[in-house]
Formats: C-alpha cells, structure tokens, sequence
C-alpha cells in the first residue's frame, strides 16, 4: 500500500463503483498535516482482496494510475494521484492470529490502535514500534515507520509475509520461502510495487516495559549518548532548539509488576500539556515568532521526571494532536551527535525560531533494500514545525547539515532529494529499481514523487 501521505485524511465516495467511463464526482483527500492535498477521478474503498484486485485491474484498463492513501500520516505526496486513489478504512481486521507461529495476520487498513489493541486481548505483543498508533499498518510499513531500539528494528523489518495486488490484478503472497525477492522490496516500497492487501507480522507474548523520562542537560545527553544506546534497550531524547534543556526516554524490559501512570498524571502530562498547553502556545510563537525562545525555554523545563511500568503499545506510543510538518534524516550512529551540535549552533547562530523539539532515536542495521537502516547502525534526527508556521529556512539549514553526515531522508517526511543522491545513499537502490521494472513498467503505482525519487 502506498505511503500514509506517514491523523486522519478525509474521505468521500466510500464504495463508489464508477462506471467505465471513470465518471464520479471529485472530492479532496487531505493528509493530516494539512500540507498535501489531491482530487483523484476515482476514490474508492474496497474491503475484500478480490475487490481490491478487480478495482486495480479496472483502473488500468481505464488508463487511471492508482495510488492508495492510509490515514495520512506521512508528510510527502507518496500517494497522490489525479487517477484512482483506494482508502483502506474496509479492508481492514485480523485475518488470522496464529500462536504457534507467532504471527498475526491483517488487512491492510487496519490501523496499528486496532492491531495492538487485538494483541493485547490475546496477551501478545508487537516487539517494537514507533510512537503512533493511528496509522494503518501498510502505510506505516510502506514509508518505514520505526520506533527506537538497541536491537529491535522498524515495522518493516517485523513483517514475514505479505499479500500484493499487482499492476495487472494478479495477486502475489510473497514471504522469504515465496517470492522472495519481491518481499525483501515489498516491505518498504512507496506503493511503488503494487497496493498492499494484508500483512503478516511476528509476535511475541505480551511484556512489560518501564519507561524512565527525566530532564538531561544538552552536553550530557550528548556525551553520554553511545552509553545511553548501550544500556537501554530503548532509549530515545527531545532537545528543545533555543535551550540547553533534553527530555529523555529509556524503556526496559521488567518483571513487573504493571505500574501504569495515574489516570490524573497521565492526562495533565500527556493531554493537558504535551497537546492542550502546547497547542496554545504553538499558536502564539507562530502569531509573535518573537517569543518562541522564551516559549522554548518555559516548555523543556514543563515536564517532571517520571517512571511507570505498562504494555508495550502503552509505553511506546502517545497522542499527537497538535498538527506539525516534519523532516527526518537517518544518519550513521555516529555521526548523530556531531550532526545534532552542528544542528544547535546553526539555529543559535541564525534568526530561526524553532517551537518544536528535536527528536532523536536509534535503529540497528537491517537488510531491506530501501530502508533508512540498510546496512548500517543509525540514529535519527528528526525536526518539526507547527502546521502554517514558516520552515523552508530551517529545514533547509536542517537538510544541509544532515546530507552532508551521510544523512538518508526518512521516506515519509519532507525532504529535497531526488534519485541521483537516493541511488548514491543505498547499496540495494538499483535491486529495487530493477523489481519496480518488472512488477511495474507501466508505472500504473506512479506519481510525479516517486519519478523523483526513483528517477522515472
């Protein structure tokens, strides 16, 4: 399935079955962040893989290319099309739960809040994720969502087998005893491939996690980074540009027993203040950019010190209401912190004014052709403007430092890179290149972002 283009995109036309002619009113899908928008021919949301397959097959027969939208969590054009555009909201559910396998198997719009929430109803667990759930498991897969993790990697690398509804409607189930070369590409692919029609991930019994968040001071966070990484199985930190203040996350396997936040705490740290308080004063440093350091300042000290014990999805995941763009680069480990000082100097040097923390993760090396974490330790730099605020300047500035450590562009977020450079950054480009050939040589899955991409 094509890109979450990585909180919730409208749709209208649910189940509309034009007729050949390709004639239906045009309504406006728009990603959550606002910042892309398309009108296809054709919108339709299919819920079975025969009727996906039959939708694909009809399209092209029609000469509509096709994309497929999740919930529009991603920040680049990956699934616009002035085609056909499938959302996925009814092909949705886990399709089978095996135990002795340790896999779950899903439709391809279910939402990771479905998927986790079912899990944790049979007392199993996703190893690792990122840090929402509102994105449909394809989209999340399909533009590498990943979490942070010592040895657990993306999304991605957690699915063992999937289902692939080609350019000619055939369906194709492709695992590492079935198709192989496909699945190695198909886990990560822009919906450059093909639509998505389920996913089949690995799964564990259901853990404990005990998160550890507590202030840091910027020239220690720093220093003591590769120790931190070591120690902790998780381990992820928030600077805030302006300040010499980090928030910073260790999460670790217990014993238990459960402790979870107290209901009051976790509503006035997670709702009041991460989304109300900060939704008000991301508004006012966008109105008075003047103030946004000393918001800054106010905001990374507005966060105690904190330690709870819960499930995994619990631990890993929080509410994002307040709407943002963002870029993300991966970078070899390390380079992360030379490349975050560089960051830091940047905006003290400049007239920048940054509202948004800075994220930064870890991921270990894996060997899917298009991830950011192909073949190499990586760290993840991730900076993020408030929706409307101006960040052609500092994600520019941003992009600059992060090309220059050998950064590669998270492919769900905004970035400037074409396929020149993309070729040049991943060792397995041309291999991918060369499956999209064959699956796709008509580029019915194409769009004029992944022609830039991609090179055609």
């Amino acid at each position: 399935m094509s890109a979450q283009p990585t909180s919730s995109g409208r749709s209208e036309g649910r189940d509309a079955r034009p007729g050949r002619n390709g004639r239906s009113s045009r309504t406006t899908w728009r990603n959550w962040a606002g910042n892309v928008a398309v009108a296809p021919a054709r919108t339709v949301s299919p819920s079975t893989t025969e009727a996906l397959a039959e939708t694909v097959r009809r399209a092209a027969e029609d000469g509509l290319r096709v994309k497929a939208a999740g919930t529009g969590h991603s920040f680049t054009p990956a699934a616009v099309t002035d085609g056909m555009l499938i959302r996925p909201e009814r092909l949705a559910g886990v399709r089978k739960l095996d135990r002795d396998a340790g896999t779950v198997t899903v439709a391809a719009g279910t939402t990771l809040k479905q998927l986790n929430e079912t899990l944790a109803a049979a007392g199993l667990s996703l190893t690792n994720m990122g840090d929402i759930m509102e994105q449909t498991v394809s989209g999340a897969v399909s533009t590498g969502t990943h979490g942070t993790g010592r040895t657990s990697a993306s999304l991605a690398a957690q699915v063992t087998g999937l289902e692939l509804v080609c350019a000619d409607g055939s369906v194709l189930r492709c695992s590492e005893q079935e198709n192989a070369e496909v699945f190695a590409a198909a886990r990560l692919s822009l919906g450059a491939l093909g639509v998505i029609s389920e996913l089949t991930f690995a799964v564990e019994p259901e853990f404990l996690l005990t998160a550890r968040e507590e202030p840091m001071h910027f020239e220690q966070v720093t220093a003591e980074f590769d120790q931190l990484v070591a120690e902790n199985e998780h381990f992820e930190f928030y600077w805030f540009p302006h300040t010499d203040g980090c928030n910073t996350k260790r999460n670790n396997r217990s014993d238990g027993p459960a402790k979870p936040l107290p209901r009051v705490r976790g509503w006035v740290d997670d709702e009041l203040l991460s989304n109300g308080v900060f939704q008000g004063v991301s508004s006012l440093g966008a109105a008075v950019p003047a103030l946004v350091p000393a918001i800054a300042r106010v905001s990374s000290r507005a966060l105690s010190a904190r330690t709870y014990t819960d499930i995994p999805y619990r631990v890993f995941t929080s509410p994002r209401r307040v709407r943002f763009i963002e870029m993300e680069y991966a970078l070899p480990r390390e380079a992360a912190v030379p490349a975050l000082w560089e960051l830091k100097q940047t905006v003290e040097r400049s007239r920048l004014r940054v509202g948004f923390p800075v994220e930064i993760r870890t991921a270990p090396a894996d060997g899917i052709p298009l991830s950011t974490a192909n073949g190499r330790e990586t760290a993840y730099i991730a900076v993020h403007m408030y929706r409307g605020a101006p960040h052609e300047a500092y994600f520019a500035e941003a992009e600059r430092i992060m090309t220059a450590h050998g950064g590669r562009p998270h492919w769900g977020k905004m970035h400037t890179r074409d396929a020149s450079h993309l070729a040049a950054s991943y060792p397995q480009f041309g291999e991918f290149t060369r499956i999209r050939d064959r699956l796709d040589p008509q580029r019915i899955f194409g769009n004029d972002y992944l022609r830039r991409v991609f090179g055609d």
